[in-house]
């Protein structure tokens, strides 16, 4: 597996303290991506690691998932490399340890890999697709596809929503998304944008005056309340 980068955190990746894997290559191109350096699909500060590698240093760790925690796989895109998470995914679970995927919901083999996870996080950027593939370069078809098949399927799903002036800051046609299923099954997060990844970017930094208000994000917080979604903060 291509990881980029690796390091514990606390709640902020699914529960409790989690060793954080952060793999290489996106099929996205959010322009307010806070991991640019991880979208290429190669990268020479990126690191190749077999799955045995990769298991066994999750094994000496253990004693570090306290509060619930575990391992979290993220990206760039953790479903680009499908197989070897699968097969890594299927090892934690046989040993108990508690697993957790970050992803943008646009894979299709991703209700293969939620099979072995406990913790499943699927962002949605962007209701519409034209807007999507303009702030993205990416169809949101498959993510929204996902997105109802987890829901339908009554498992716990975590569905992260990044706030962006000016881009995708209405509440309303995303709580109507929502709301066509039964999401009694899910929990929602609104992300309040920020800049820590700009000076990741080569070339222009494309976002301009992408900062929320904490207004913002209670309105977001209230009009999901009101249809009856249920939301989170981590």
């Amino acid at each position: 597996m291509l990881i980029l980068q690796k390091g514990f955190n606390y709640s902020q990746d699914g529960p409790g303290n989690r060793l954080v894997y952060h793999l290489q290559g996106c099929n996205f191109a959010c322009r307010w991506c806070s991991n640019a350096d991880s979208i290429p699909r190669e990268n020479p500060k990126a690191k190749q690691c077999s799955i045995d590698e990769i298991f066994d240093e999750i094994m000496r760790s253990r004693m570090m998932f306290f509060d619930g925690g575990g391992v979290t796989f993220t990206g760039g895109e953790a479903s680009l490399q499908a197989d070897e998470l699968i097969e890594l995914l299927k090892k934690l679970k046989k040993n108990s340890i508690s697993t957790c995927i970050e992803t943008n919901g646009s894979s299709k083999r991703l209700p293969k890999i939620a099979e072995y996870v406990d913790y499943l996080i699927v962002d949605l950027k962007h209701w519409d697709d034209e807007i999507h593939r303009k702030w993205t370069f990416a169809s949101n078809e498959t993510t929204k596809k996902n997105i109802e098949f987890f829901l339908n399927s009554g498992r716990e799903i975590h569905i992260r929503i990044p706030v962006i002036n000016g881009i995708n800051d209405s509440p309303q046609e995303f709580a109507e998304f929502f709301s066509q299923f039964d999401a009694s099954n899910a929990d929602f997060e609104f992300l309040a944008y920020h800049e820590f990844g700009k000076d990741k970017w080569k070339g222009d930094y494309q976002i301009e005056n992408g900062f929320v208000s904490p207004e913002k994000i209670k309105e977001f917080t209230e009009t999901f309340r009101n249809y009856g979604l249920k939301t989170v903060t981590s």
